[in-house]
């Protein structure tokens, strides 16, 4: 089940959204034009390494040119290949604006940056001792979607859903997308503590999806109500 597009309009033109998607594009091409060593040492200088975080890795460390706690956030805008930053991307564009307008463009960017914090330390307090960054918009991401799952779960989603060689495209609540999504990160996330879950920090997602549930009550502007009905496109900028 992949969304394609929601019929939810908003009142404000998202500019922090747009932002977040310019700015994870531009520096995914910069790593792409970096020598296949010059991006190992990018990710490992800008991504968010347990280990170096709790202090127990000093190898990987020495690669560090920032904080360690701002890898946190800088983590964000790493993405490890073209169908990491395309997800996720289409999730935040998909998604994003409406949370955007609940909470106005300074909250929205506080909410986006606490719930990918939280997201990241989720997905390392599971692995501490791990010396693998970790990179991607995908915990911040899993914030708006827990957020928007309490504002706008009757909201219609076009999704996409492959059948053998087929596509059918259908329109379903935001809830039933959001909801699917959420049990899916939640059975992978149990996989990945057998060693059957690969590479994706899942726990970064169940964390920030957590976060946006339970922050979005503090960041959303007074006059929004949660569980909203379905708006009509009278104005707005409906994606």
């Amino acid at each position: 089940m992949i969304p394609l597009h929601d019929d939810n309009p908003t009142t404000i033109k998202p500019i922090v959204t747009i932002s977040l998607i310019i700015a994870c594009v531009l520096v995914f091409f910069y790593q792409l034009s970096l020598p296949a060593s010059g991006e190992r040492i990018f990710v490992y200088q800008f991504g968010a390494i347990p280990a170096v975080l709790f202090g127990a890795d000093s190898v990987s460390s020495r690669h560090a040119i920032i904080p360690a706690p701002l890898s946190l956030i800088s983590s964000m805008f790493l993405h490890g290949g073209w169908m990491h930053l395309i997800g996720n991307m289409l999730y935040l564009w998909i998604f994003a604006n409406n949370i955007e307008d609940a909470m106005g463009h300074r909250r929205f960017i506080a909410f986006y940056t606490l719930c990918g914090v939280i997201a990241a330390l989720s997905h390392a307090l599971t692995a501490p001792g791990s010396s693998i960054p970790m990179v991607g918009a995908s915990g911040a991401i899993s914030g708006v979607l827990g957020a928007y799952l309490l504002l706008y779960p009757r909201a219609s989603v076009l999704v996409v859903i492959p059948i053998w060689v087929f596509l059918k495209f259908i329109r379903v609540p935001a809830a039933l997308v959001l909801g699917f999504w959420f049990l899916l990160q939640l059975f992978s996330g149990s996989a990945s503590l057998s060693g059957d879950g690969g590479g994706v920090a899942w726990f970064a997602h169940i964390g920030g999806f957590i976060a946006g549930m339970v922050l979005i009550g503090f960041f959303k502007r007074p006059g929004v109500r949660f569980f909203n009905p379905p708006r009509r496109h009278s104005r707005g900028y409906g994606w």
